[in-house]
């Protein structure tokens, strides 16, 4: 089997090799970048890059995380991130927030900031179209530097957002997460600062220590300033830099200025064992954790030695998979990493899925399989494939060294102050992987293996619903492999033969029916021979990228409700089987090398595929695709018994999430008792038919004359078209059709709004009180101007989910965040049919507060309703609206769904123009709301208050659905009440 394409002349394959030694050294200066100190400590990186266009990615990097806190501190340094939104010596009342909304910068997505143990990052992404929008927003990272203001007013209105961010993480996957740090970091200061901090303090701590602590921290030496966007020149980004930052000094009185403590994590020769108990978790697992002394980038060896590491993991990891697809595995799932935890040490992570009561036997395996890589290695094989993988991979970065996001350099050269990883540039970090790769050998990779000793500061747990394994099974297990490993009894794993070529046989090229041409979108249009109809659209966003996906109409609506059950995991089943020909863990070998990644989804109205690759794969993408067309998928009892038992686990551990009942029930309400949304049960699985289910996928996915196809990317027709016209033309059109539905004629989904105003409470216990918060409002839409709604729609929730943030967070310091979605798709396609779904509030937030901050919401809708809302809001969303279009036209993914839109407007008839233009004009009318051109502006704004007035109404049918969930000492309500949305034309 070929594990490496072909070598071409030019691009990645045309690089020379380094002649490098291992000693030499990696540059210290990072590459690319304007880098240097100003006078006061403060270093600062600038660099230009086109990716995305007129924007800038800006950050302020702190050496100052949560292990500097003492411990009436704990939580501050992640208050002071809190705090920095806030309120500083030049903005008031979140005027951050909202000035850099107004410019598109959306709050979250575009400006945001984390605290780690060590670190604290605010990172921007900003416009820079207009000349004052950068210097602005460097101000901004000025003032997070040394100007945050910390009042008792300030941090009374963020203790509460806090809180909840600290409720949030108070699950049991943060409860589990905290307990294994604890005993990873044990012996070490590390071990008691995680961020979050403590409850006590984040209710209670004075502002004064958070002042003091922000004050003696904060210094210019412990700071960075990064800039990398669509600049002309980096030297005036510089100077805006010295400008905003040179003078930024602390008043030390005289003091000296304190410097960042080295906090040392103990390394142990004896495994640490945990066996944790977790009513609420999500299935049971096994963690495996051996810590290792951080190491540096220094030289080409520390780089080779990093490569090394990553081929070990990536070999291991493709054992694990293929363990976890044999007869009665050992686990579900499994995967090996490394990961920097804090400063002083790295560990290696393992972490396996098992059955219930399976965690011992999991344990054994996967140390079995540490042990058995000891012993005897991983085959030339095995590691001839992880290379071929890799180099896939850096061809692909170096393929698409002009068109690396901004935001991804940004985090490259903060990672280069904070942890002093070099940057050496793509194009040099290409050819060194070109030279190193060949030269690692299966032995150097197998030795890795010594790290995941059990002697080597390592920590084991278990997690489990209930508490079946205790640390002496734990310890015995590790004993045993020990002596299995000591006296050699350990077998050689067993490879798989695994099969040449994906396609046996090469199908015969189908022919071009008719070809299309649209130049005002860059496209073509292809009907092909079996009726397949396929777009194209060739673009230069990125080099090495190629994204596809293919629809036809018909989906579970049109299942019989006596086989929907078996239909509806027909997905799931042929997938473990193998729905292209081959098995899952033959596959994963085949494609070594290869970039290239089909998925399908059969929903309730459509079936689809879709995939991604890169354009020297393109053959290969097209070849899965042909696969799934043609491959007939045969159910047998060891694939149907796995993924019933993977099935089975998933739904246990579903059934133990206490949000379950409540997200459960609220649909139901929202749906009413219909079987499409009804959760399946374990008693229900007994009832599927395998044989029918996989029959059923075979049916979904065999009639090419029913699916349209669009493809977007780097596509050169020259080398396409006959790929597509074998591989995609060449699949068999059969005698019949099969599930040819039009879209008129396809069945809706069987579920109804509710008849009138529900109200009900869902109660849980929970082990620590949490709460969720959801309101809901059933939408149709209606009329000739459906489409202009649907933007509509879109508009208004994200007004109303701006407005409910100022409100819940800002003003009362109440929730982390809230958020404002529409679902549109309940209704059948239709191009004369109405559009049904709901929009809904939701957030979490204390129990005690649930009811207060209901009203708060339904208040914000109320005021929507009665007055206009403010100009600059709307002027805020409509920005926000106008640069994520933006952001988008440079986006392959962009494009494809554009094309898939139009092909799906009800309005699109044959004529694909006219379908693009009205998306256009759609969303244009729905700007057109807030355009001086045609209104005054409040005109338009009064405009929206009439358009929400008339499409939410606090009459008839509606439900608000909320619920908290408590301590065992109190009760979880879900309330569904008097809240209605009609759309009436």
């Amino acid at each position: 089997m070929e594990l490496l394409p072909p070598q071409p002349t030019g691009g990645f394959k045309s690089l020379k090799l380094l002649q490098v030694q291992l000693q030499d050294a990696l540059s210290d200066h990072p590459f690319g970048a304007e880098y240097g100190v100003l006078r006061n400590g403060i270093r600062y990186y600038v660099r230009s890059n086109a990716k995305p266009r007129h924007r800038a990615a800006l950050a302020l990097g702190v050496k100052v995380g949560s292990v500097l806190e003492e411990e009436d501190e704990r939580g501050v340094a992640h208050i002071v991130e809190h705090l920095a939104f806030s309120a500083t010596k030049r903005y008031t009342n979140h005027d951050i927030i909202k000035f850099l909304e107004s410019i598109g910068a959306e709050f979250g997505a575009c400006q945001n900031a984390s605290t780690s143990p060590d670190e604290t990052i605010y990172e921007l992404l900003v416009p820079i179209d207009k000349p004052e929008l950068l210097s602005q927003a460097i101000s901004v990272l000025a003032e997070f530097s040394t100007e945050i203001r910390v009042s008792e007013e300030d941090l009374e209105k963020e203790r509460g957002a806090v809180l909840e961010e600290y409720r949030g993480g108070r699950n049991a996957l943060g409860r589990m997460q905290e307990a294994h740090w604890t005993l990873m970091m044990k012996g070490s200061r590390y071990a008691e600062r995680q961020p979050i901090g403590l409850e006590k303090v984040i209710r209670t701590v004075p502002a004064k220590c958070v002042k003091e602590f922000y004050h003696k921290w904060y210094r210019p030496e412990h700071m960075a300033v990064v800039a990398i966007g669509d600049f002309p020149d980096t030297q005036s980004v510089v100077d805006l830099i010295r400008t905003h930052f040179e003078d930024k000094y602390a008043d030390l009185n005289g003091e000296v200025p304190a410097t960042i403590p080295v906090y040392p994590v103990p390394s142990h020769d004896e495994p640490r064992f945990s066996c944790f108990g977790e009513a609420e978790a999500g299935g049971s697992a096994v963690v495996v954790s051996c810590k290792l002394p951080a190491t540096s980038f220094k030289t080409i060896e520390d780089y080779k030695l990093s490569l090394v590491e990553g081929m070990f993991h990536n070999a291991l990891n493709q054992r694990f998979f293929k363990i976890s697809r044999q007869k009665d595995p050992p686990f579900f799932s499994c995967s090996s990493a490394g990961d920097n935890l804090v400063h002083p040490v790295k560990a290696y992570l393992l972490s396996a899925s098992c059955k219930e009561r399976g965690t011992l036997l999991a344990l054994e395996s996967v140390l079995t399989e540490i042990a058995r890589v000891r012993i005897h290695g991983f085959s030339d094989r095995e590691i001839a494939i992880v290379r071929a993988f890799l180099m896939a991979d850096i061809e692909s970065a170096y393929l698409e060294k002009e068109q690396m996001q901004s935001t991804s350099l940004r985090d490259e050269y903060l990672q280069h102050f904070l942890r002093g990883e070099p940057v050496v540039g793509i194009e040099y970090e290409a050819q060194l992987q070109k030279t190193l790769l060949p030269q690692i050998t299966a032995a150097e990779v197998s030795k890795v293996a010594e790290n995941y000793q059990t002697t080597c500061s390592c920590v084991i747990k278990t997690v489990e619903p209930r508490t079946r394994a205790s640390p002496e099974d734990l310890k015995a297990v590790v004993q045993k492999v020990k002596a299995l490993e000591d006296d050699g009894l350990i077998l050689q794993w067993d490879e798989e033969q695994i099969p040449e070529e994906i396609v046996d046989d090469k199908p015969l090229p189908g022919s071009i029916i008719l070809q299309s041409d649209f130049p005002e979108f860059g496209s073509t249009e292809l009907l092909l021979s079996n009726g397949m109809r396929v777009c194209y659209k060739c673009t230069d966003f990125l080099d090495d990228q190629v994204l596809f996906s293919g629809f036809s109409y018909g989906g579970l609506s049109e299942v019989a409700e006596s086989e929907f059950l078996s239909c509806s995991m027909g997905s799931t089943i042929a997938g473990e089987i193998g729905v292209f020909g081959h098995k899952p863990s033959m596959l994963l070998d085949m494609l070594a090398g290869k970039r290239a990644e089909v998925g399908m989804k059969v929903g309730a109205y459509m079936r689809t595929f879709s995939g991604d690759c890169s354009p020297s794969d393109l053959e290969t993408a097209l070849q899965l695709v042909y696969q799934l067309f043609v491959t007939n998928v045969v159910p047998g009892d060891e694939e149907v018994k796995l993924v019933m038992q993977m099935t089975k686990e998933a739904i246990l551990a579903q059934e133990r999430d206490p949000f379950t009942a409540f997200a459960n029930r609220v649909r139901e309400l929202n749906y009413g008792d219909s079987y499409y949304f009804k959760p399946v049960t374990v008693k229900e699985l007994k009832k599927i038919d395998p044989k029918k289910a996989c029959q059923y996928f075979d049916s979904c996915f065999k009639d090419p004359s029913t699916f349209t196809v669009a493809i977007v990317g780097n596509v050169d027709p020259e080398t396409a078209l006959p790929l597509i016209l074998q591989y995609l033309g060449g699949i068999p059109k059969p005698k019949e059709p099969i599930m040819y539905f039009q879209r008129d004629e396809l069945k809706g989904l069987p579920f109804s709004f509710p008849a009138g105003v529900v109200r009900e409470e869902v109660r849980k216990q929970m082990i620590e009180a949490q709460c969720s918060v959801q309101i809901t409002f059933p939408v149709e839409l209606k009329g000739q101007n459906v489409m202009e709604e649907v933007h509509l729609t879109g508009f208004i929730c994200k007004l109303l989910e701006t407005r409910i943030i100022q409100v819940l967070r800002f003003k009362h310091g109440q929730v982390y965040s809230a958020a404002v979605t529409a679902f549109l798709g309940g209704n059948k396609p239709s191009r004369v049919g109405n559009v049904r779904g709901d929009i809904a509030i939701s957030f979490s937030c204390d129990p005690e507060s649930s009811w207060k901050l209901v009203d708060f919401a339904l208040d914000e809708v109320t005021a929507l309703q009665g007055s206009a809302p403010k100009v600059d809001d709307v002027a805020t969303i409509l920005e926000l609206e106008k640069r994520t279009f933006e952001n988008g036209q440079q986006e392959n993914s962009f494009w494809l769904d554009r094309i898939l839109r139009a092909y799906q407007s009800r309005f699109y008839t044959g004529a694909l123009s006219e379908s693009f233009q009205l998306q256009d004009e759609w969303r244009n009318s729905v700007r057109l709301i807030h355009s001086d051109a045609t209104a005054p502006k409040a005109k338009a704004t009064s405009g929206i208050s009439s358009w929400i007035r008339t499409k939410i109404r606090f009459r008839g049918q509606g439900c608000i659905g909320w619920g908290w969930h408590a301590s065992f000492m109190h009760y979880v309500v879900a309330t569904v009440a008097k809240i209605l949305s009609t759309f009436s034309m």
